[in-house]
């Protein structure tokens, strides 16, 4: 099996450059790092990763921390996280803390033990514990998806008292669920539902509060009985929507704020015998990748969820290069996917 030293001596180098390339520990002058990279090629040379992690104190590894793994949009994350933490030589520890707080911060607890670099984390609605464990632990930390007020300069959700320099990754919000319902409201909609997500998460608080601006954008009242919980998941979503039904009013169009929850409130609709968009208008958060093949054509919002799990990656490893930098919380643009089920004719 050939060493680093045959490395050195077919690239015409030290073995400390060797080492330099491979590691990341200083800059290489480009030509000698190619001649490193092309002998470690023609070798077959394979680095002894525990060998390296006991001198550079590094695994070159991420923990990753996501509940409902299961769900389109957060597999496509996974998919993000996945191939950038490749890109940069990293190697990936999964565990799905079912968005509970006491086995979130277990699992978060195992993955720490497991020496990892880093964790990337889409925390619960009560992350108190998590943070805790994170700050005690120093534990290089960026969340994802959901973020937490006071720890990176997150907006909305779980309020986390004291700065934590725990930077954030999510996509834009409220911007885009307001543009649902002004869209509808567009169309003559006067009883707009809302199906939100799990109560406490950021991404719930903040598509509720997109909700509410699209309502005074398109001077409609807000009635309280017209935004139900279906606690981000398909059968919550399905009893929240046949409790819309049930009104004396019930809604002529409905917003569902994740993809799961859009699942059962097309359960629930077909269930009452309601067609969409004829009966009842249906707008999305969510993009996912049969809503194109629905009849009717689901109108979504698509969030860029395989960038911002790379993105997560990217902006933890600068954490780990520059552990002072102030903590910060990158937010990303969504999509609108105009298709019919909010009722216009098929934009092609």
């Amino acid at each position: 099996m050939p060493t680093m030293a045959d490395v050195a001596r077919s690239a015409g180098v030290s073995v400390a450059t060797v080492s330099h390339v491979l590691n990341g520990t200083r800059p290489v002058l480009p030509h000698t790092r190619q001649a490193v990279l092309d002998a470690v090629d023609e070798l077959g040379y394979t680095p002894n990763t525990l060998a390296r992690s006991l001198v550079t104190s590094r695994t070159r590894s991420i923990g990753l921390a996501v509940s409902a793994i299961s769900n389109p949009y957060f597999t496509e994350i996974l998919q993000g996280v996945e191939a950038s933490a490749l890109e940069h030589g990293y190697s990936l520890l999964i565990a799905d803390p079912h968005d509970d707080p006491e086995h979130e911060r277990k699992v978060v607890q195992l993955l720490h033990e497991r020496r990892v670099d880093g964790m990337i984390v889409a925390p619960s609605a009560d992350p108190r514990e998590l943070v805790s464990y994170l700050g005690r632990h120093q534990v290089p930390t960026v969340f994802l998806d959901r973020v937490i007020d006071g720890v990176g300069g997150g907006p909305a959700g779980a309020h986390v008292d004291g700065p934590q320099p725990f930077d954030q990754v999510c996509a834009e919000n409220t911007e885009p669920m307001a543009g649902l319902v002004t869209h509808l409201a567009g169309l003559g909609h006067r009883r707009i539902g809302l199906v939100a997500g799990l109560p406490g998460l950021s991404t719930t608080a903040e598509r509720i509060t997109g909700y509410r601006q699209g309502l005074t954008s398109a001077r409609l009242p807000y009635d309280d009985h017209l935004v139900v919980h279906g606690d981000s998941e398909s059968a919550g979503a399905e009893r929240a929507t046949a409790a819309l039904l049930a009104l004396a009013a019930p809604p002529t169009a409905l917003v569902t704020a994740n993809n799961a929850m859009t699942i059962g409130t097309l359960r629930a609709l077909r269930r009452h015998g309601l067609s969409v968009p004829d009966d009842l208008a249906l707008c999305c958060f969510d993009d996912f990748a049969w809503a194109d093949l629905f009849s009717p054509r689901l109108t979504a919002i698509a969030q860029p969820s395989r960038e911002i799990g790379a993105q997560a990656v990217r902006v933890l490893l600068e954490r780990l290069d520059s552990p002072d930098r102030p903590a910060r919380t990158v937010r990303l643009d969504c999509t609108f996917m105009h298709r019919t089920s909010c009722g216009c004719p098929d934009p092609g």
